[in-house]
C-alpha cells in the first residue's frame, strides 16, 4: 500500500514506526541525550524514540523543541523520520535543523507501533511494506 503526504525535509529511510495519538512536545517531553519519552503522562511515557519512524498528530510546546530535535540528530537519539498529520513549526524547523526526513498531510489511523515502512519524503510517499506485531 502507498499512502501520500505533503513533504517536509527530504530524505528516505526504512524502518519500524512508533506510534501515538498523542501530541509531542519535544522540549522537556523527550530526553535529547538518548530520545527516551519523559511526559508523564504519555502513552509513549518510558520508550525510546531514537531509531524510529515516529508518527503522532501534531507538536505541542516551546520553541525550544526544534532545538532539542536538533540535538537528538546530534546525539545519534533522534528518530528515523517523522510523520504527522500537521507538522507544525517547531517540529518542522527541528527536522530542518537535524536531517529528520518528514513528512505531513497523512491520515495516521492507518498505522500501528511495529510497523515495518518505506519513507520517502522526497517524493512525498509511504510504502507499508509489512506488519510486525
Amino acid at each position: 500500500m502507498i499512502i501520500h503526504g505533503r513533504s517536509i525535509h527530504p530524505g528516505y529511510i526504512e524502518g519500524i514506526t512508533l506510534v501515538t495519538p498523542m501530541k509531542i512536545s519535544f522540549y522537556g517531553g523527550i530526553d535529547p541525550e538518548n530520545g527516551m519519552v519523559l511526559e508523564n503522562g504519555h502513552s509513549l511515557f518510558g520508550q525510546s524514540i531514537a531509531g524510529k519512524i515516529l508518527i503522532f498528530p501534531t507538536g505541542k510546546g516551546s520553541t525550544v523543541g526544534s532545538y532539542t530535535l536538533y540535538r537528538l540528530s546530534k546525539n545519534g537519539a533522534a528518530p528515523l523520520a517523522i510523520i504527522n498529520s500537521e507538522c507544525e513549526p517547531i517540529t518542522a524547523i527541528g527536522c530542518i535543523l537535524g536531517n529528520i526526513p518528514c513528512m505531513d498531510q497523512v491520515s495516521l489511523d492507518r498505522f500501528c507501533t511495529g510497523m515495518k515502512l518505506k519513507v520517502d519524503t522526497n517524493q512525498a510517499i509511504i510504502h507499508m511494506l509489512e506488519e510486525i506485531f
